[in-house]
């Protein structure tokens, strides 16, 4: 059974990379549109390809930086304090009551919040008592200190060890593709405005580019 459980942890674990992969296409496939068909095949000023290219860059290093960071930083594991000594859980499980005993155990912890009926939060999964804020995250197995969601975008829980890179990362995100549609809008109007019958390859890159980052 455990086996079993260890089989499907890791299909689990394999199939959480599949959203990270699509995020990273779309941006290699973004970076492609815009530097190399709108910066150098479309763009003949100079200087308006320059300043492109340097605000480009800085809100995709900086958009990449954040978000990778909040892939692999941990979100924050409960010490190892707060988890059953081997003779805490021998007691727990012979107890007729068990909750008592885990109330025994929180007493000599930085707990300040408590469940209902004045009872002390604990994970029956983990076997740890949980300390203010943290939750138990079902994808990841193990309790995660000031739990705020688990991300399928990043592939990981979003809490207190990443949560500042995973606000960066939606921050710099918003500045990176209003940033890319604005700056490609020009050009955007000048596809359809255009009298030509023929559109060439390069256009219609720049005409879905700037369709995907105004829709998103």
């Amino acid at each position: 059974m455990k086996k079993v459980n260890s089989t499907l942890a890791c299909i689990y674990r394999t199939l959480g990379w599949f959203p990270v992969v699509i995020i990273n296409a779309i941006v290699v496939w973004s970076y492609f549109a815009y530097v190399i068909i709108l910066c150098f095949d479309i763009v003949s000023n100079e200087l308006e390809r320059g300043l492109y290219l340097v605000f480009f860059h800085l809100f995709f290093v900086m958009f990449m930086y954040s978000y990778w960071k909040s892939i692999l930083s941990s979100p924050g594991f409960v010490p190892s304090q707060f988890f059953f000594s081997k003779e805490d859980l021998e007691r727990y499980e012979n107890s007729e009551n068990p909750q008592d005993v885990v109330n025994e155990i929180a007493k000599g912890l930085p707990v300040v919040t408590w469940a209902v009926a004045n009872s002390a939060r604990y994970c029956g999964n983990c076997y740890v008592v949980k300390p203010d804020r943290s939750h138990h995250c079902t994808m990841c197995g193990r309790c995660i200190l000031k739990m705020d969601h688990h991300c399928p975008w990043v592939n990981n829980c979003i809490g207190w060890g990443n949560y500042k890179y995973f606000i960066l990362f939606l921050f710099y995100a918003i500045l990176f593709t209003m940033y890319v549609a604005l700056s490609s809008l020009k050009y955007f109007i000048q596809f359809w405005t255009a009298h030509s019958s023929k559109k060439s390859n390069s256009d219609l890159h720049i005409l879905f580019f700037s369709l995907f980052l105004s829709i998103r």
